[in-house]
């Protein structure tokens, strides 16, 4: 009953295949035989493999196969051949035998050493160079040279079968310009099982039908045929549709996430004058964070960018130098207007914060607003840290806002994006007071990683931007760490490693 169901899934490949497999192992024996070609051989052998009638062993290795010049000299005669049958035991002139021999200087070059080495030949130098019959010479009249005996051959040539004298000849032809070649290639050998056994030795010429056509529903010769029964087990390619990058699909979720509770999406620009970046943010211009080794300032016509209105810049400068406005003494020192003009690749989506406060000046409250984008920051490469990274920023402003309602939305966001367990550290911000830091237990890793800050923001730089004193929620952790553990992967580097192998087969985003 078995080997009648095996049969009745046969392939037509595989019907023709199977007979021969008794007698042939190789695969090019098989091709040979069968009139199919390689790739069909291949397939109906594999679909035998996953119906347990065979077993493919596949072998690499090496072989020589002749080049363009090797195929020529097989069929021709070789140089040193043409130069052995017209010497003499009298001296005669080089140039005057390759001349009527009609050989390149390529190939003349090719032979004489080893004519030589192999005392051949001898050779006297006078007006010309000068050949004759060496020691060795006569007998090679009549006994072909290693070379000759080894092109005669059948390639192409299975590497370690060659003998030492083969391996000799080999080295000599090598050094002659495309003589030959040596590949690597798959070896594919086959060995039946005790079913396949069976299955091989039973007449499989029978007529089956593959496929249902018009004609025979119009004729109702259906009715007397046999078909080929679907096999629903046989391994099938793997499909690789196109796809969104799983980052961006993991992006595209947080977006959703954020929408959901009511927020709206902030936009902007990859680079950014240091005055939104850090100045509109009560960033000192002497803080270590805007120096070289954690910012990347532009250089060339886009160092220095445009300072926004005159108001603006008046109150972010006055509340840096004596906290002017607020209740703070701000930091006491001389802002410089040329060091917030300096353009940067924004250091992080804060900045969008800064910009979108200064935008929406009358608006009704409350107000929420969030981002998910790229930012840059000069830092060291490891697994948990890159100088290109995504983060995800969001602001609440309203008049009831308070801290316990900044940790619920970001406990909130962790919850859906996979993180239940998440707690908060006291922290310092130029920017925000109170300040916290925000970790996530990894459930792969088993331990806690820090994804960022949060706070409330500080009168220096909502009043200005604002322009007027309101409680504002922000946050702005790292989004890759977020997404590593759904993922599986375990080094941020390998989230935009670009690997093929691993763009097809890593699952999509589904939460």
């Amino acid at each position: 009953m078995e080997i009648k169901a095996l049969i009745s899934k046969l392939h037509p490949f595989e019907r023709k295949v199977l007979p021969y497999l008794k007698q042939k192992k190789e695969l090019v024996e098989i091709v040979a035989v069968s009139g199919l070609q390689e790739i069909e051989v291949m397939r109906a052998l594999q679909w035998l493999e996953n119906k347990k009638l065979l077993i493919l062993i596949t072998e690499k290795k090496k072989v020589v196969n002749l080049d363009s010049n090797g195929l020529k000299y097989q069929k021709d005669i070789l140089p040193e051949r043409k130069i052995i049958n017209e010497l003499t035991e009298q001296f005669q002139s080089l140039s005057t035998l390759s001349h009527r021999l009609k050989l390149s200087l390529e190939e003349i070059n090719a032979c004489i050493g080893q004519l030589k080495q192999r005392m051949i030949i001898d050779l006297k130098k006078e007006k010309d160079l000068m050949i004759k019959f060496g020691p060795q010479g006569k007998k090679f009249l009549t006994e072909k040279t290693i070379e000759e005996k080894f092109l005669i051959k059948s390639f192409p040539i299975d590497y370690n079968s060659l003998s030492d004298v083969d391996r000799f000849a080999l080295d000599e032809l090598k050094k002659r310009k495309d003589f030959i070649k040596i590949e690597e290639v798959k070896s594919v050998t086959v060995t039946l099982t005790d079913l396949g056994k069976k299955l091989a030795s039973l007449d499989l010429t029978q007529d089956v039908v593959n496929r249902l056509n018009t004609g025979m529903l119009k004729t109702g010769d259906w009715k007397n045929k046999e078909f080929r029964a679907y096999d629903v087990e046989i391994n099938v390619p793997s499909i690789y549709p196109g796809k969104i990058h799983f980052v961006n699909q993991a992006i595209d979720y947080a977006k959703t996430i954020w929408t959901e509770m009511g927020f709206k999406e902030m936009t902007g620009g990859l680079v950014a004058t240091s005055f939104f970046n850090f100045d509109a943010l009560f960033v000192p211009q002497d803080h270590p964070a805007r120096e070289l080794q954690d910012t990347f300032y532009l250089g060339g016509k886009f160092e220095k960018g445009k300072l926004p209105d005159a108001d603006l810049v008046k109150k972010v400068k006055a509340a840096h130098e004596n906290g002017s406005g607020t209740k703070s003494k701000g930091w006491n020192y001389i802002w410089n207007p040329e060091e917030a003009k300096k353009n940067v690749l924004r250091t992080h989506t804060t900045v969008l914060t800064s910009q979108t406060l200064f935008n929406l000046k009358g608006e009704k409250l409350p107000i929420k607003r969030f981002a998910i984008g790229r930012c840059f920051r000069n830092e060291a490469l490891d697994w948990k840290h890159l100088f290109e990274f995504n983060q995800t920023e969001g602001i609440v402003i309203d008049e009831n806002a308070n801290f316990r309602h900044l940790l619920g939305y970001l406990k909130e966001f962790f919850k859906k994006m996979g993180y239940p367990q998440a707690r908060f550290r006291p922290a310092y911000f130029p920017y925000t007071e109170p300040s916290v830091e925000i970790d996530v237990f990894h459930p792969v890793r088993k331990e806690w990683v820090e994804l960022g800050g949060a706070g409330m923001l500080r009168p220096e730089v909502v009043i200005p931007l604002f322009g007027r004193d309101v409680p504002v929620l922000a946050w702005g952790p790292g989004f890759d760490r977020i997404i590593m553990e759904y993922y599986q992967i375990t080094d941020l580097r390998n989230l935009y490693q670009n690997d093929f192998k691993q763009l097809r087969e890593i699952k999509s985003w589904l939460k």
